[in-house]
C-alpha cells in the first residue's frame, strides 16, 4: 500500500511540474504530491526502529514535516498567487520538479526486482574487488553477501548510495544552466558519491569483520562512523556542485527560509495565543 502512496506522490509532482506555469491548479497538483510524499516518509521510522537506526528515524521524520510546510505553502499560493510571492517566489515548484526528477530515478531500483538486483549486484562486486586490492581475504557467501574473519555482511539498496545519487540527480536536473554545467555538477557529485560510498562500505565491513570497536563494532562503524563520514562528503559535495550551479543554491536557501518562516510563523501563533 505504502509503494501506491508513493507514486500517486510522483505522479502528483510531475504533473504539476508539467503544468504551464500560468496555470495555477500545479501548485494545488504539487500540494497533493507532498502530502502523499510526507506520508511516505512518516511510515519510515518503522523499518529504522526495528534495526536501531535513530538518527535515520529522526531524518525522516524531519523530511516528512518539510515536505507537509512545502505542502501548506503550495496550497496557499494555489488560493491566493501572490500572497507569498515576495517570500518563496517560484522555490516550491523548483522544489517540486527536483524531488519528482530525482523520485523518477530513484523508485525505479526500489520497485523493480530486476534494476534492484542489478545495482546491489555491482555494488557488492565493486566492493569485494576493493577488499581484495587491500589484500583481505573476502569471500562471496551470496551474490550480495560479503564474508571476512568468519564474519558476514549483507548489502542492500541502502548501501548503494542510490538515495544520494538520485538526490543531486534530480537537484541538478531541475535548474535552468548550459548543459556544460549540467555535466561537470554531474561529474563532481555523481561518481564521486558512488566511490565514497564503495569506501564506506569498506570501512564497515572490515571494522565489523575485525571488531575494532568491539561487540558492537557494527552499529558503531554503520550507524556512528559512517554516517558522520557521509553526511561531512554530501555538505562538502554540495558546496562544489553549488559553486558551479548558483541557481541550485538559490533553491536550497529558498526552501531554508520558506521553512523558517513557516516555523517562525507557528511559534508567533503559539506565542499569541497564550
Amino acid at each position: 500500500m505504502i509503494e501506491n502512496v508513493l507514486w500517486v506522490a510522483v505522479a502528483l509532482m510531475l504533473a504539476s511540474s508539467l503544468t504551464s506555469r500560468k496555470n495555477n491548479l500545479r501548485k494545488l497538483l504539487g500540494a497533493a504530491g507532498w502530502v502523499f510524499f510526507a506520508i511516505h516518509w512518516f511510515y519510515q521510522p518503522v523499518h529504522y526502529i526495528e534495526i536501531s537506526d535513530y538518527f535515520n528515524v529522526v531524518l525522516v521524520i524531519t523530511v516528512a514535516l518539510i515536505c507537509l510546510i512545502i505542502a501548506h505553502t503550495m496550497f496557499k499560493e494555489y488560493r491566493d498567487p501572490d500572497a507569498l510571492k515576495n517570500i518563496s517566489s517560484d522555490v516550491t515548484s523548483m522544489a517540486t520538479s527536483a524531488t519528482a526528477l530525482g523520485s523518477l530515478f530513484y523508485f525505479p531500483f526500489a520497485q523493480m526486482e530486476s534494476l534492484n538486483i542489478w545495482i546491489i549486484s555491482l555494488v557488492t562486486d565493486n566492493v569485494f574487488w576493493t577488499l581484495h586490492l587491500l589484500n583481505l581475504p573476502a569471500e562471496m557467501t551470496a551474490w550480495n553477501k560479503i564474508g571476512l574473519n568468519g564474519y558476514q555482511v549483507e548489502i542492500i539498496l541502502a548501501c548503494t548510495a542510490i538515495e544520494s545519487i538520485a538526490l543531486f540527480i534530480g537537484l541538478i536536473a531541475s535548474v535552468n544552466a548550459p548543459f556544460k554545467k549540467h555535466a561537470k555538477a554531474f561529474l563532481v557529485s555523481v561518481p564521486v558519491i558512488y566511490g565514497l560510498n564503495i569506501i564506506r562500505d569498506v570501512f564497515v565491513i572490515v571494522a565489523y569483520s575485525y571488531q575494532w570497536f568491539g561487540p558492537n563494532s557494527f552499529d558503531i562503524a554503520h550507524h556512528t562512523i559512517a554516517k558522520i563520514g557521509s553526511g561531512i562528503a554530501l555538505f562538502a559535495i554540495a558546496y562544489v556542485v553549488m559553486r558551479i550551479l548558483p541557481e541550485l543554491a538559490e533553491l536550497i536557501e529558498g526552501v531554508w527560509f520558506l521553512v523558517i518562516g513557516f516555523i517562525q510563523n507557528l511559534l508567533k501563533k503559539v506565542v499569541g495565543n497564550n
